[in-house]
């Protein structure tokens, strides 16, 4: 083992300690005993201790985090006042709350944990190595790794959660009387996002509703190099909510604040505000000169105000320690230190694709059955006189959502005018009526809000079904979906998960209600998620099945749904000509068989086809309409219609489509950004040479009013001429394909073989 190593700034702590150089304190902390103000100044030594080995083991390349928690570890006094059962989400910078909240769970190692975390080692207890976050499921800290306080909404939709299993008399995953804590800095609380959240949840409480959360602003006065201007957060929070202060450099004003906080949260199921004064110390990360844009003085002013020295120094006031045997107990705690260090660093690292992946792909099982629920008379009764009738697919989902809420007592359904007004398309129609304000919840506008309450709700152990009421509305809030509710099951290594059905109405070709805002034709942003499922109906049968199958998949597979409806298919009833109610479709049995995920529906030619067309939505509508035209030009075609987007499946799209090389592909979404692009890059990969490929897409042009919207989606017309001109086409390639195929298997196996040599040769 090599020698042991201090940073400079410990060595210089162990000096002032022996030298008794240490500030006056503010006072001797009256309220808590020797052993708490012993074991807070431990929680706050460690977390400083790990700050400063984490950047000797950076400097070695060993280490791959330097934001540390300097200067804020008097939030070990907050984590003190609370219950190892109140799920707390916390700033990067709670190292000493993390430790602090482990002294309540004996058995805890949180600094060798820590150091797995810093080393990015695959023994990492919360993250499995993939990221440094402060989490852990035993201590009820999901793990965040947000610097924007895009945690915010979600504590404030868990707070609400944990009261609203209460009322509806459901056990969660916290107790009834629990809290929620979130903390941030002050620059984050300027974010949309922190401000959104705690709007949420100043809005609920005004009308009465519970929301115990309890929101820790750790004010140090600095985002980065820009200052926060003094007096601004209380400016800025204090109006909302019942506020509480306390100078970090005071444990015992700060552990009288936090348990004042806590209490009147507990009790009053109310949010409120623990401002907690704090300094910034060594820059806001390793590499972070702050010379460059603070002056030395500062610098050096900030720290003789470290809380660290103040809590030493009431060490030694309290006769708790003397200076040199605090100089001795602070020496030792760094070698232990030192010593956890050197065993994480040898502890393995992630190695393989499927490794790091294996969070957020998970292994496929089987669905079992749905649960029982009331007869479809008993469910459905309002809408008795259209039981029986092929139906348009607004009633079909609105159907399936009633029959879900009846199986799932704990499927909530949530989203803006949702309740009485049952959504702007009458989806959500005489759900509250039937099942209840405390199941059907009317939202504020504001979607990241109402993602932020899902996640909550899902953490819980409810099952969410938000509403997002219009595609182009979700880019508000793509970062809860993004950043938030799909990247758990990976930051904590599949143990904390976010199962969830969005709704989200889309999708261009409405008549009437039109513009680029309400006709958004794309859903791009969520092909760049990794682990979601993006599901999309064309027709209400298939709506009715999809929406099962994801509730399904979320209820028992833990998956993140997105359930894309398109619009302009809502009321559809017709497909060829006025008045043929050939899209209309009667509800499923209960028991009708799922399709596989991945799996395609298939509307066959009449006769041997000459092309496939590949489509889905109002594409697909489309392209069923063209099928007939085509059909009296003598040209067969079947139609795909792809159903599952988000992963696409392209062995079971292929599959479909059989021997069958013609294929026109029909997107209604822009032509660059497109589901197509992906679609027609796959099916070359799979089979080099085989498909004679073709693509009609919309413009790349957002959506206009009226008539002129038209102009810039792909049309009927549009498919016939450019499926007839693929059928007229000449084949040439198809008779060496087979050799084109074997000699192009052959110089990949070669390929993957030289690769894998490789691999193997490499560190």
């Amino acid at each position: 083992m090599s020698t042991y190593e201090s940073h400079a700034w410990a060595t210089s702590y162990f000096d002032k300690c022996r030298q008794h150089q240490l500030p006056t304190p503010l006072n001797l902390a009256p309220d808590l005993s020797d052993a708490e103000v012993h074991q807070l100044f431990l929680s706050m030594l460690s977390s400083r201790l790990l700050d400063l080995r984490s950047r000797l083991l950076q400097a070695k390349g060993q280490s791959f985090y330097t934001i540390g928690s300097s200067g804020h570890e008097a939030n070990a006094a907050v984590a003190a006042q609370l219950r190892v059962t109140d799920p707390a989400f916390l700033h990067y910078r709670s190292g000493a709350f993390f430790i602090e909240r482990s002294k309540q769970l004996p058995g805890s190692t949180p600094i060798y944990d820590l150091l797995l975390s810093f080393t990015a080692s695959s023994d990492d207890p919360i993250s499995g190595g993939r990221h440094k976050v402060l989490g852990s499921l035993a201590l009820a800290i999901p793990p965040q790794t947000s610097t924007i306080a895009s945690h915010l909404p979600k504590a404030v939709g868990t707070a609400f959660a944990i009261d609203l299993a209460k009322r509806l008399q459901l056990s969660g995953q916290w107790p009834a009387d629990a809290i929620a804590l979130c903390s941030f800095g002050d620059a984050s609380a300027n974010h949309s996002t922190a401000q959104g959240a705690i709007n949420a949840a100043s809005w609920a409480d005004f009308q009465h509703l519970p929301v115990p959360v309890l929101f820790l602003c750790e004010d140090n006065g600095l985002g980065i190099s820009t200052p926060t201007p003094c007096g601004w957060i209380h400016h800025s929070l204090s109006p909302h909510m019942q506020t509480f202060t306390a100078d970090s450099r005071d444990l015992n004003q700060v552990s009288l604040a936090a348990k004042a906080a806590a209490d009147f949260v507990r009790r009053q199921r109310k949010p409120a505000l623990l401002h907690l004064k704090t300094f910034r110390l060594f820059g806001h990360a390793g590499a972070d000169a702050e010379v460059a844009y603070r002056r030395k003085q500062q610098i050096e002013g900030e720290l003789e105000q470290d809380p660290l020295l103040y809590a030493s120094a009431l060490l030694i006031a309290r006769n708790i320690h003397t200076p040199e045997s605090l100089a001795l107990a602070a020496e030792a705690l760094d070698q232990q230190i030192y010593r956890v260090a050197q065993a994480a660093c040898s502890r393995p690292k992630l190695t393989s694709a499927a490794a790091v992946m294996h969070s957020i792909v998970p292994k496929p099982t089987t669905l079992v059955p749905l649960p029982p629920a009331a007869s479809r008379g008993e469910v459905l009764n309002y809408d008795k006189h259209n039981l029986g009738k092929a139906q348009h697919m607004a009633k079909l989902i609105n159907w399936t959502l009633h029959e879900a809420m009846a199986q799932y007592p704990n499927a909530v359904v949530l989203g803006e005018d949702v309740g009485k007004k049952g959504g702007v398309y009458n989806v959500t129609s005489q759900l509250v009526q039937q099942f209840g304000i405390n199941r059907v919840l009317n939202t504020l506008l504001d979607e990241q809000s109402i993602l932020g309450l899902a996640i909550g709700l899902a953490q819980q152990g409810f099952l969410p079904i938000p509403e997002i009421q219009f595609l182009a509305y979700v880019h508000n809030a793509e970062d809860q979906i993004r950043g938030e509710a799909a990247t758990l099951p990976f930051f904590s290594n599949g143990q904390y998960q976010n199962p969830m059905v969005i709704r989200i109405a889309g999708l261009g070709y409405q008549r009437g209600f039109g513009g680029h805002f309400h006709n958004d034709n794309s859903f791009a942003v969520f092909r760049d998620i990794p682990g979601i499922l993006l599901f999309c109906p064309s027709n209400g049968e298939d709506a009715a099945l999809l929406l099962r199958q994801a509730i399904q998949l979320a209820k028992q597979q833990q998956r993140l749904v997105i359930f894309l409806e398109p619009i302009a298919l809502y009321m559809t009833r017709d497909l060829h000509q006025p008045g043929d109610n050939l899209w209309a479709r009667e509800l499923p049995a209960l028991d009708t068989p799922l399709p596989a995920v991945g799996t395609p529906a298939v509307y066959p030619a009449n006769g041997e086809a000459a092309i496939s067309i590949i489509s889905y939505a109002n594409g697909l509508h489309l392209s069923l309409q063209a099928q007939q035209q085509l059909a009296q030009q003598g040209i067969a075609v079947t139609v795909l219609d792809l159903r599952y987007l988000v992963p696409l499946d392209i062995e079971k799209i292929c599959l479909a489509l059989g021997e069958q090389h013609k294929v026109l592909i029909v997107d209604e979404c822009r032509r660059r950004g497109s589901l197509s692009e992906e679609l027609f890059t796959a099916m070359h990969e799979a089979k080099p040479g085989f498909y004679k490929l073709r693509r009609l897409c919309a413009e790349d042009s957002f959506i206009p009013l009226g008539a002129a919207a038209y102009t810039v989606l792909p049309s009927v017309a549009q498919i016939v001429a450019q499926a007839t001109l693929l059928a007229q086409q000449v084949d040439t390639h198809v008779a060496s394909h087979q050799a084109h195929s074997t000699q192009t298997y052959q110089n990949s196996t070669s390929a993957e073989k030289s690769v894998s040599s490789f691999s193997k040769e490499m560190p």
